[in-house]
């Protein structure tokens, strides 16, 4: 035989209820059919309740809902010939509900008694008319689920819930409906309920005392999910679980069945199969002892929370030692009827802290000051506290016990996320580590999470992007180009969250669409400045967030150091911070690795050439640089390659201006800055302290030339010409070449003009190609070599693009 639970959704609608009836119908082996009450039916009974023994005539407007609600669902799914009787028997029942009503507005109260009797009546109707429709046997649960009362709550009495069993269902009907939740006392035989969700349960211990086959659970959705699909996207059905791991997910939050429901069939090894009554043909989840064998498959199954968390405290040298302080702590809770879900202590026994509903925060400390008055009194307890706004999560496998490093890889992916631990919980058994965090972080830690241990599809970036010229244009198309191949091939997602220019920006945590983002960003876009930016970014709390500036901007730079501190990765093509003082650079650096994350900046120096990458990973395998020469102004090297007979020097810094090789100004780069930037941040690289004022400047441009405006220069530079071919005609004579060289020699730095022979390196450097020549202490006789484009918007965006997926760290 076959036990089959129907939840309130499943017969709230009359689509639902008929769909119920062609599920069962399919059925070849006896069934018993559990149902509860009417989706919304129960909380429109506790409020009708609430109004009445309050004496607010409201009362019967609700009540009348409840009645209008059953009147509905009878008119859609009976024919004529039989709805009369079956709403004649309903009626019966609704008017018993409205005496009981009336009773309570009369007296103005509510007793738990008349509580428990009340609430009764949904499983009561919906049970009897479902019966009806499927010309089924009706028994009322009442009669044998029988309940002990403990601490305020009723408990079944097992025992005599099993003789009833045997006694009711013996011979078993083809079909037989049962409504959940409702129950009676072993003492009085009064109605009891066995808690909210309970008609999970009442299938169970069905399903357990009759050796059903199968336990199924027929509700809104498609089975356990592997986290919250309402924070989680991608969050996708768990195919099998555990007993202990569905008991876990329930037990912190999983809302997917009662969390008691598991014991039962655990009991009896009865296998549970979640289901879903609007998708009856998905799988589900199949719920068994079935253990993975040899760590096959994921090492966590699902990551459930619960977000309303108060952490309580007792705290005092006065317990270390002591035996039975946590007796105390836990008696005492017990008789207030407060849950303890999350018990977290110090190996000293100096403070023990154990987690809680909010609602019971007040009254837990409460009980707690009164079972420890004369401790406190004495000062070997200090403080009983709560910390309130807090969340609890909790990651759940079995194959946890047989995989080394979860716990590490759990908090350090929080630590570089931002994400603090304030208590953390986890049995020998190792298939729950459970912990608790601010629930501002809720959301970021479940994401992260998700994503680390590869629950989610994809691995994923969410990334941020100011400036969209150029560079920043030219990265988007790559990234839009390249989204698909590193999703299939590498599972990694990158997610564009924010891209804003100097005026605008848009956010959207789900992912913008770059198709047409420029069209979003103009017509949709807020008010962008760079403080706006980084309040967006902070206060968005996303996770695996990664700041990609693609502007020259000062005002931006200075936001590295915040959102670094705040766990937020930075990948510039702006120069400026790390060319900035030298303390200002080498606290970004020391940020960035305190909190686990990346400040990367690649192409500030070569556009997409790996040289800021080649130079550390010599560093870090124990070489030591003692040279650098490089040509590294891809604008200068353009001009002296342009420089002709024909073409003069004021012609050839035009030339590069209109071809975006130079700044909109080009006195940036014939002032030697851009180079000089570039230089001092390899020599930072390469492990010398260097500010720009140490470096040596011979300039091939009087400073005269940079004063005034850039209209001015324009006028004033061709002066220049005559003699420049002068000089270039000689050097022509000689076969010799201009290049503006940057150079490095154990810490000392210098810029200039320099000519090269033929035989040099960077003789044939062609357009605007950058190269350096790296001496180290293994390089020292034949130096290293790097050579090839050192500027345009498509090779530095590229370059910038690498450094993103460097922080993905995919291969």
């Amino acid at each position: 035989m076959k036990v089959m639970k129907f939840g309130g959704t499943s017969v709230g609608s009359v689509n639902s209820i008929l769909t119920i009836k062609h599920i069962v119908g399919l059925e070849e082996e006896p069934v018993v059919v559990v149902v509860s009450a009417v989706a919304g039916v129960t909380d429109l009974l506790i409020k009708t309740s609430k109004l009445a023994a309050a004496g607010d005539i409201e009362y019967a407007n609700v009540f009348q809902e409840i009645r209008a609600k059953h009147e509905v669902l009878l008119e859609g799914i009976f024919s004529d010939i039989t709805l009369e009787a079956v709403q004649c028997e309903v009626d019966h029942l609704l008017d018993e509900l409205g005496n009981i009503f009336k009773g309570l507005y009369l007296i103005q109260d509510c007793s738990g008694k008349t509580y428990d009797t009340v609430v009764s009546y949904g499983e009561r109707i919906s049970s009897l008319f479902i019966s009806k429709l499927l010309e089924a046997d009706h028994q009322d649960a009442r009669n044998f689920i029988k309940t002990d009362t403990k601490y305020g709550k009723h408990i079944v009495n097992f025992k005599e819930t099993a003789k009833k069993i045997q006694e009711l269902f013996s011979p078993l009907p083809t079909v037989t409906v049962v409504g959940g939740f409702i129950s009676s006392s072993v003492l009085t035989g009064e109605t009891t309920n066995i808690g909210r969700g309970g008609s999970d349960y009442t299938a169970a211990i069905l399903a357990a005392e009759l050796n059903a086959s199968i336990l199924e659970i027929w509700t809104d959705v498609d089975g356990f999910m592997t986290a919250d699909p309402k924070v989680i996207n991608n969050a996708y059905v768990i195919e099998k679980l555990t007993y202990v791991e569905a008991m876990e997910l329930c037990n912190f939050g999983a809302k997917v069945i009662y969390p008691p429901t598991i014991f039962p069939a655990y009991h009896k090894n009865i296998p549970i199969r979640i289901k879903n009554t609007f998708n009856p043909d998905a799988p589900g989840t199949f719920i068994s002892d079935e253990k993975p064998v040899n760590g096959e498959g994921k090492s966590i199954k699902g990551i459930s929370s619960i977000g309303d968390t108060s952490l309580i405290t007792i705290e005092g040298l006065g317990m270390v030692g002591v035996i039975g302080v946590n007796y105390r702590i836990f008696k005492a809770l017990a008789k207030a009827g407060i849950s303890v879900f999350l018990v977290s202590q110090a190996s000293s026994e100096n403070t023990t802290s154990i987690g809680v509903r909010s609602a019971d925060a007040d009254l837990s400390v409460s009980v707690l000051l009164e079972e420890f008055r004369q401790e406190i009194e004495m000062g070997e307890i200090n403080k009983i506290f709560a910390e309130n706004d807090l969340a609890t999560i909790a990651i759940v496998g079995e194959n946890m016990k047989r995989t080394t490093g979860i716990a590490g890889k759990l908090f350090g992916t929080l630590g570089r996320n931002g994400i603090n631990v304030i208590a953390c919980a986890q049995g020998a058994s190792e298939t729950n580590i459970s912990f608790v965090t601010n629930v501002s972080s809720l959301r970021k830690a479940l994401n992260v999470i998700h994503d680390s241990f590869f629950l989610s599809e994809y691995q994923v970036l969410n990334i941020f992007l100011t400036g969209i010229g150029t560079v920043g244009g030219s990265l988007l198309e790559q990234i839009k180009q390249q989204q698909p191949m590193l999703m299939t091939q590498n599972g990694l997602k990158l997610n564009v969250v924010g891209i804003a220019d100097v005026n605008k920006a848009i956010f959207d945590r789900n992912g913008i669409d770059l198709e047409n983002y420029k069209e979003k960003l103009y017509n949709e876009g807020v008010p962008n400045s760079p403080e706006r930016l980084k309040t967006e970014i902070l206060n968005m709390n996303i996770f695996n967030s990664v700041f990609v500036d693609c502007t020259a901007s000062p005002q931006i730079a200075s936001l590295y150091m915040d959102l670094l501190e705040h766990n937020v990765s930075v990948v510039a093509a702006n120069k400026i911070a790390a060319s900035s003082a030298y303390d200002n650079y080498a606290a970004l650096k020391n940020i960035a690795r305190k909190k686990g994350i990346k400040y990367l900046f690649e192409t500030n120096v070569g556009a997409g050439l790996p040289i800021i990458n080649t130079i550390n990973n010599l560093i870090n395998s124990g070489d030591r640089i003692l040279k650098m020469e490089a040509v590294l102004s891809g604008t200068l090297n353009y001009i002296f390659n342009t420089i002709s007979s024909d073409i003069p020097l004021s012609r050839s810094i035009k030339m590069a201006q209109e071809a975006r090789y130079s700044e909109p100004d080009p006195r940036i780069d014939l002032s030697g800055t851009d180079v000089i930037r570039k230089l001092v941040i390899l020599a930072r690289e390469a492990g010398y302290k260097v500010e720009q004022a140490d470096v040596v400047k011979n300039l091939f441009v009087p400073d005269a030339y940079f004063q005034g405006t850039l209209d001015d220069f324009w006028k004033a530079i061709p002066e220049m010409d005559a003699g420049f071919e002068a000089k270039r005609s000689v050097l022509e004579e000689q076969s010799k070449r201009w290049r503006f060289v940057a150079k490095m020699e154990n810490g000392t730095c210098s810029v200039g003009l320099q000519e090269v022979a033929p035989s040099h390196p960077f003789y044939d450097l062609e357009g605007s190609n950058n190269i350096i020549l790296i001496t180290t202490e293994r390089y020292l006789q034949y130096p290293m070599m790097i050579k090839g484009y050192g500027a345009g918007a498509s090779v530095t965006a590229a370059g910038v693009f690498a450094d993103i997926i460097s922080i993905a760290n995919i291969r």
